[in-house]
């Protein structure tokens, strides 16, 4: 297959003498081997999409236990391009980097530029579903992408603006549920105030407040909805979203001063107890539904670094090498992929057990949250400064090392 051939060798002319399982020797080997990981992953979903022939070449491929095929699979296209251009929209939206990272950043700007005006061009094959209840969660990553990276938006044409604008609309007849799917109507709206759209702002004050004063659990957690859930959707949504979301109304109209200081000591929780569950050897306690997002469990704590809010607690390299230790483990494996180079259901391997009963192939690209540090400058601490142990690795390496604590509000 030519995606195949071609994926193999942009990954060859990409070597920089390190391999997946190598300590780089030098912060711009550190970073290319992020670059290769996250060509890797999306090379399939672009190159596609950018063609018009993503829903020709995606497999098919769903739960076991899935509670609607049909619609799962007639979903899976945006679920693939939201979330896959979410977590590499920092990095398209970054200048530097090594000759070989900005030649692979320029294929990939002209490939997600193409692959969403297909996305939204209703003439088109690769014309996505936008209506419906799974349409406006991915909708929403879609938003969170062209959000992160202004480059992209700027550079769409104003006609694919305008069709991003109209087919995101759309979006607007599905009530979500009440839990964190009230996030994903804000987020879409939050993009339309952040690009001077007519907007809604009881969408988003419903979510601020119904999060900021209804649901905190306490030391550093949200409840997803009235009941708190033992999961990670605290990283793969609910504390990035929030965040975004009231960084874009606190810019735009000054809004929510006070949540935005409340939810600065949430995060700096959250990111401190994110970095404590990865273990010594990148693997992560596989609890909760949405497993089989595999890296996008870390979504928050990669938000954190990529915006340099870590709170004092944790170095940059320090997170560097745990998030890296992370996607080692979860995306470095060929058994991550079908022959195509297509991820394949599970965490650590082909795993179809693990899925939900939404879960599709689409599903698996949150996986990209991340990669979002390469959003940050090449030159950045996260990238310059010498590799340090995160927690797990230090402790259980038999070396002295602060204790954790909970956090009170006050």
């Amino acid at each position: 297959m030519k995606t195949k051939k071609f994926m193999a060798l942009a990954m060859l002319c990409l070597i920089t003498g390190n391999t997946y399982g190598q300590e780089a020797k030098d912060a711009d080997g550190r970073r290319m081997q992020w670059v290769q990981l996250l060509d890797k992953v999306v090379r399939p979903v672009f190159t596609n999409m950018a063609a018009d022939q993503l829903r020709k070449n995606m497999p098919k491929e769903i739960s076991p236990v899935s509670d609607n095929p049909d619609a799962r699979i007639k979903a899976q296209y945006l679920e693939a391009l939201g979330r896959a251009f979410s977590g590499i929209a920092p990095w398209l939206n970054g200048e530097g980097g090594p000759a070989a990272e900005i030649k692979l950043r320029n294929q990939y700007r002209t490939l997600v530029i193409a692959s969403i005006r297909n996305a939204t061009d209703s003439t088109k094959n690769d014309y996505v579903l936008w209506k419906g209840a799974q349409p406006l969660v991915d909708a929403s990553f879609f938003a969170l992408g062209l959000v992160r990276a202004p480059w992209i938006w700027e550079h769409l044409g104003s006609k694919t603006q305008q069709d991003v604008v109209t087919c995101l609309r759309q979006t607007r007849s599905t009530v979500p549920g009440y839990n964190n799917w009230i996030l994903f109507s804000g987020m879409i709206e939050a993009f339309f105030l952040r690009y001077g759209y007519e907007y809604n702002p009881l969408t988003i004050e419903y979510g601020v407040r119904t999060f900021m004063y209804q649901w905190y659990a306490g030391d550093g957690l949200f409840s997803d909805g009235q009941h708190f859930h033992n999961d990670y959707y605290n990283s793969y949504v609910i504390q990035p979203y929030l965040k975004e979301i009231l960084d874009i109304a606190g810019q735009k109209n000054g809004r929510y001063k006070q949540e935005r200081e409340q939810l600065s000591k949430i995060n700096d929780r959250y990111s401190e107890i994110q970095e404590r569950t990865i273990n010594a050897d990148g693997s992560f306690p596989a609890y909760g539904r949405s497993i089989v997002y595999r890296s996008g469990a870390f979504h928050h704590l990669a938000n954190m670094a990529y915006k340099a809010q870590l709170p004092a607690s944790l170095a940059p390299a320090q997170v560097r090498e745990a998030l890296f230790a992370v996607l080692q483990k979860t995306l470095a494996p060929s058994a991550t992929y079908d022959q195509n180079g297509w991820m394949v259901i599970g965490l650590n391997g082909k795993q179809p057990g693990l899925a939900d009963t939404y879960n599709n192939q689409g599903s698996l690209y949150l996986c990209t949250e991340a990669l979002l540090p390469l959003g940050l400058a090449p030159d950045a601490p996260f990238w310059k400064d010498a590799p340090l142990p995160w927690s797990s690795k230090a402790i259980w390496n038999g070396e002295d090392f602060h204790g954790d604590h909970a956090m009170d509000l006050k």
